[in-house]
């Protein structure tokens, strides 16, 4: 069983930064590629960001393309996502999920694993 925890979240203005991190008790993550995923109000939940186990391959939603990064530190079992330029439509709950794959694909019923989510809120 793996346990993951978000954290980072807060109110921000637009324009901000915020760097969210997820850890984990239990296994290491180094065994899981991982990704982020938001839900915003009344919408369905939506990938953000992947890592593979290694960290070698990323992969992004064309709507967070270089403003989001997601990174990961198997040392610290913990895996983050800095957000730039943070905008009103940011907003929503943010989710990290842990996926056995190699690979961590868009596809949120392929992990297996999920936090309880840090909530993110930008002001215009």
């Amino acid at each position: 069983q793996v346990q993951l925890v978000e954290s980072g979240g807060g109110l921000v203005q637009a324009g901000d930064s915020l760097r969210l991190s997820c850890t984990t008790s239990g296994r290491t993550i180094s065994n899981y590629a991982m990704g982020w995923f938001r839900q915003a109000p009344g919408k369905e939940r939506e990938f953000v960001a992947g890592i593979s186990r290694s960290a070698g391959i990323t992969s992004y939603a064309d709507s967070v393309k270089g403003r989001f990064t997601i990174s990961r530190d198997n040392a610290k079992n913990t895996v983050y996502l800095r957000i730039n330029s943070l905008k009103p439509e940011d907003t929503a709950v943010y989710y990290c999920a842990a996926d056995r794959s190699v690979l961590a694909g868009q596809d949120a019923s392929r992990y297996d694993f999920w936090g309880q989510g840090t909530q993110v809120t930008v002001s215009s």
